[in-house]
């Protein structure tokens, strides 16, 4: 699995533009082979934060290069972010837990 953590600081005045970038970029996330997942989180000091998964580093390197991404990437730069920073890593462990709604009910 390969995992893309994006932070970014948006320039003030453009959040709602912004948003409505995002979900287009995630539209075309969702269509490339490999994808996993892709949340976004907005911390309270207004630093947000995007993961995003690809099952292997081919469908990662489809959605960095997909010529829509590219041109977003290019306005982030000259319109909305104030910073950023990406950091893509491979998984080496991945564990998953997830509590049955029965059985809390019956706990």
């Amino acid at each position: 699995m390969i995992v893309t953590v994006f932070r970014s600081r948006l320039m003030p005045g453009f959040k709602d533009e912004y948003v409505a970038l995002v979900d287009r970029m995630q539209e075309i996330a969702r269509s490339i082979p490999g994808y996993i997942s892709h949340k976004g989180f907005w911390a309270d000091d207004g630093e947000r934060v995007t993961i995003v998964e690809f099952e292997h580093e081919e469908g990662q390197r489809a959605w960095r290069m997909h010529p829509e991404h590219i041109e977003a990437q290019k306005l982030g730069r000259l319109k909305y972010y104030e910073m950023y920073d990406i950091k893509v890593a491979k998984v080496t462990y991945d564990h998953h837990f997830e509590r049955k709604t029965e059985a809390a009910a019956g706990a």
